[in-house]
């Protein structure tokens, strides 16, 4: 063989060689990518929600709009309901102080960030950041505050003595005005229905089944309440005879990605004990059952 072929020959087979091993190694990066701890996701959610707080405070709509999804909304404590395009006109009247110690929830897809802080309004509130992993990066889906308790309760009031009359109830524990996109997302739904029907029926032991351990629920100037302690006042109520109102859904949208979901509803209660509200729902999928983690109900002030 000739010098200059041999020579050619050599470096046909270096550049092969070469090529197959960064070949290689690209196949090792994916595969390590692809093996990191769901902890990393907890990390990219804290981070994305840090970056959305502070473009609100520097009032960078560039960068918000980046982080928020098409649907996103935002209900600030006083119950009033921001949709996209109104929130990025004016993120510096949305902002809040910074937080020092928020919690992140991952639900592979969902996710939700959690936490207290001073509002706009200066008021301590409790925020549900929710986040949804879509095209591969994480966009806030629904942001919502809820005005604490300005002063701890000292004790839960009993409930009044009644005739153990509920009114029946058709919404929300039968249908709402929702119609189901998916078979995951009637499975929702029909946990919640089932979920209603028990809270109006005294039935605790139902009720806790679709809940998860760590359930809490929060409400405007109360004090959050856990699942122990909705089921004491079920069993209070049932003890008492009282009659039980659960809100009637006026609207709702519900989001459903693998073994997590996340809902919001305007809600009133028929009765008018309290004001109509804005609540926001996340569940996860468990033993093929879905257990709601928490419910936030932010009453809508009046002017």
């Amino acid at each position: 063989m000739r010098p200059a072929k041999r020579l050619a020959s050599r470096r046909a087979i270096r550049r092969c060689g070469l090529a197959v091993l960064a070949v290689g190694l690209l196949t090792a990066v994916l595969a390590e990518t692809r093996a990191q701890p769901a902890l990393d996701e907890s990390a990219a959610v804290l981070t994305a929600d840090q970056m959305l707080a502070d473009a609100m405070r520097g009032g960078d709509k560039s960068v918000a709009r980046r982080l928020l999804s098409l649907q996103f909304t935002f209900a600030d404590e006083d119950g009033k309901i921001h949709a996209r395009k109104d929130f990025l006109a004016d993120l510096k009247g949305m902002a809040a102080a910074a937080t020092s110690d928020p919690k992140v929830a991952t639900y592979g897809q969902l996710a939700a960030v959690t936490g207290e802080r001073k509002s706009e309004q200066d008021k301590n509130a409790f925020f549900l950041d929710i986040w949804a992993k879509q095209k591969g990066s994480w966009r806030a889906l629904t942001m919502q505050n809820v005005a604490l308790a300005e002063t701890a309760a000292t004790g839960t009031a009993e409930a009044p003595i009644g005739n153990g009359k509920t009114a029946e109830c058709n919404n929300p524990c039968q249908a709402i005005p929702y119609r189901a996109r998916s078979p995951a997302e009637q499975d929702v739904l029909n946990s919640f229905f089932a979920l209603e029907r028990a809270r109006i029926a005294y039935d605790a032991d139902e009720w806790s089944k679709h809940v998860s351990d760590g359930f809490l629920l929060y409400r405007s100037d109360r004090e959050p309440v856990t699942k122990a302690a909705s089921i004491a006042e079920i069993e209070r109520q049932k003890a008492n005879r009282s009659a039980v109102t659960v809100g009637e859904i006026q609207t709702a949208r519900l989001w459903v990605y693998g073994d997590a979901a996340a809902m919001i509803a305007t809600e009133a209660a028929p009765d008018h004990s309290r004001p109509s509200y804005r609540a926001a729902r996340m569940w996860v999928k468990r033993n093929g059952q879905w257990l709601m983690t928490i419910s936030v109900q932010t009453d809508i002030q009046t002017p």
